[in-house]
């Protein structure tokens, strides 16, 4: 004898037929979102408070507005972009390199790229400027003997101290961010560029790399940004960039705060406007990986 299983769910003829009420008399109740309200209220708050305490503060702001625009700053400002770029450029030629490096069958070249991450990433920015500042207690002299010599004391000077620290600072961070992209490409594109009788080189120049890039923009971008922050540091081996001409002028007249704020409001309009430009770069190889997908 078979036993039938009743259905739990009612069918459509047992469901209640309610078209026949009339609802048009309820109201709806939006959803009270009180921990919202709370919230707002106190970052509103802490930001008052804030806003009061520099308004009513030791802080002539008249200042400010004198010193936003005076020489010293603005070309402090146009080192700490240069030294940006520059830093920037040589830590990306730097990265390509070595992600290259560490990818590489050949176990020097693996382990020489691993050491040089390991180093770099592992000491703090401040200490590799004040060594290449300080070079000259190691090397008396640089160059070919025989050939070409110079003073290290000469040739090291604080601009070439700053892009040495951070350039080669930033390769180091810059390789990892590479090999994630060159990761990210199928195993299959070495394989067709091998089989059509591409050198591993040039196939990572004409076919790997260009695919990588998607990967690879935005984070370089967000690279970039630090960057920008990252300069001051070499205010300590006395290079000319904004805080460390800001610092110079308030050791003369005593405003401190009003110099720090002036450092302050420019690098927030330089970090804006990279932003903005990473977050179009973003968008602009999201829709073409989207595209092709």
């Amino acid at each position: 004898m078979q036993s039938t299983k009743k259905d739990p769910t009612p069918s459509a003829s047992a469901m209640p037929d309610i078209s026949h009420y009339d609802i048009s008399h309820y109201k709806v109740m939006p959803k009270r979102h009180y921990r919202r309200f709370i919230a707002a209220a106190l970052i509103v708050l802490a930001i008052g408070g804030l806003l009061r305490a520099f308004a009513n503060g030791n802080i002539e702001w008249q200042f400010v507005g004198q010193f936003l625009t005076s020489q010293a700053i603005l070309w402090g400002l146009w080192n700490t972009v240069l030294m940006s770029i520059l830093a920037m450029a040589l830590g990306v030629v730097l990265g390509v390199i070595f992600a290259v490096m560490r990818m590489s069958k050949n176990p020097v070249l693996r382990y020489t790229a691993s050491g040089y991450i390991w180093f770099f990433r592992g000491t703090p920015v401040i200490l590799q400027l004040l060594l290449w500042f300080n070079l000259a207690l190691v090397f008396p002299t640089i160059g070919i003997p025989g050939l070409f010599e110079a003073r290290t004391v000469d040739v090291m000077t604080p601009f070439a101290a700053a892009l040495l620290g951070l350039g080669i600072n930033q390769g180091a961070y810059t390789a990892e961010v590479v090999r994630a992209g060159l990761l990210s490409v199928d195993n299959g594109q070495y394989e067709a560029a091998k089989s059509i009788g591409m050198t591993r080189i040039r196939s990572l120049r004409r076919i790997v790399l260009p695919q990588a890039m998607r990967v690879i923009i935005p984070p370089i971008g967000n690279e970039f940004i630090s960057m920008i922050k990252m300069t001051s540091l070499a205010s300590v081996i006395l290079y000319s960039e904004i805080l460390h001409n800001a610092q110079n002028i308030y050791y003369a007249n005593a405003r401190v705060m009003e110099l720090l704020i002036v450092a302050g409001i420019w690098y927030i309009v330089v970090v804006t406007v990279l932003s903005i430009g990473q977050s179009r770069l973003e968008r602009h190889f999201a829709r073409g990986s989207r595209d092709s997908a």
